[in-house]
């Protein structure tokens, strides 16, 4: 029989627990010659999480869990049930709910085909707001043109098959800032697409505030791309043209005219302006260094608190 590792990354969702083991164990039981193993990763819950997860694993032998001292983030969660996963396959998917648990069928389907990673295409529901649809489509079409990646469009999530081959080279991965949306792709392998829309969530409240959409937009733009730092030196170069052109007009037209360079008003405007782009490009430069100084340290992308297996 074959075996599929199935990893929940969940960070207070005490409530979604128990529905989507559930409704994941109903999926595996219309399928014969199959066998899983759920691997929840508990991200530093704040709530009854860990005692919902230890609950059923004390019931019920395919639940495995994995719980982090603290909270780490969700592609490192991700990556820690990768580490532990031991089936022919893994599918990483959410514990809210809204990766629909029923399209596990069609993944496996399509790798049984011959595909390694088997993707999913997301589209949002109606009640979702335009703003977030909008940003996020915005949001991948412009990673896809500033990195090295090819992100389709919808295709920004983390509902994913793996080929056990694929899980074993990103096992030996250790990035401190870790994007699987693009490591997935970057990879290459045979990969295929699996379209569905997001179902809403169960129970709870996400806790993917502005902030941390933020941070996983800069992340992934800044994990697969050195592009921004060649537009820091090409905003140089323009604005440092466009300012000596700009002034030498200004001489010209004072000395025909025969008028003073006067405007303390419009100086301390382009001081302004000019600083701001400083600005800009250093902190551009920053972003990397970051990077380069959290990789250097070798510290662990998790810690692990507790675990039965």
């Amino acid at each position: 029989m074959k075996k599929i590792s199935v990893v929940i990354p969940a960070h207070n969702e005490e409530g979604n627990i128990p529905l989507i083991y559930q409704r994941v164990k109903d999926v595996f039981s219309t399928l014969e010659n199959y066998r899983f193993e759920i691997i929840f990763v508990n991200d530093g819950s704040r709530d009854d999480t860990q005692k919902e997860i230890e609950e059923l694993a004390q019931n019920n032998d395919e639940v495995k869990y994995i719980e982090f001292s603290r909270n780490f983030g969700h592609q490192h969660a991700v990556k820690a049930g990768m580490d532990s996963s031991t089936g022919n396959a893994m599918i990483s998917m959410d514990a809210d709910l809204q990766h629909p648990p029923e399209l596990i069928l069609e993944l496996i389907k399509r790798w049984e085909e011959g595909f390694d990673i088997v993707y999913t295409i997301r589209t949002y529901p109606k009640q979702i707001s335009a703003f977030k649809r909008k940003t996020s489509t915005l949001y991948y079409k412009f990673l896809t043109r500033i990195s090295d990646v090819n992100l389709s469009e919808g295709g920004g999530s983390d509902f994913r098959l793996m080929d056990a081959s694929v899980v074993d080279v990103v096992r030996n991965m250790n990035e401190a800032d870790i994007f699987l949306r693009g490591l997935s792709n970057w990879m290459g392998f045979r990969r295929t697409g699996v379209h569905f829309t997001a179902g809403e969530r169960a129970t709870g409240e996400s806790s993917y505030n502005l902030k941390k959409m933020m941070k996983f937009a800069f992340t992934g733009i800044t994990a697969f791309s050195v592009k921004p730092l060649y537009l820091a030196a090409y905003l140089g170069f323009i604005f440092s043209a466009l300012a000596a052109v700009g002034y030498g007009i200004y001489v010209i037209h004072s000395f025909i005219s025969k008028t003073e360079i006067s405007g303390w008003a419009s100086l301390i405007m382009t001081v302004v302006f000019f600083g701001g782009v400083q600005l800009i490009i250093l902190g551009i430069m920053g972003i990397y260094l970051g990077k380069i100084f959290n990789q250097v340290k070798e510290r662990p992308n998790y810690i692990i608190r507790s675990k039965n297996f």
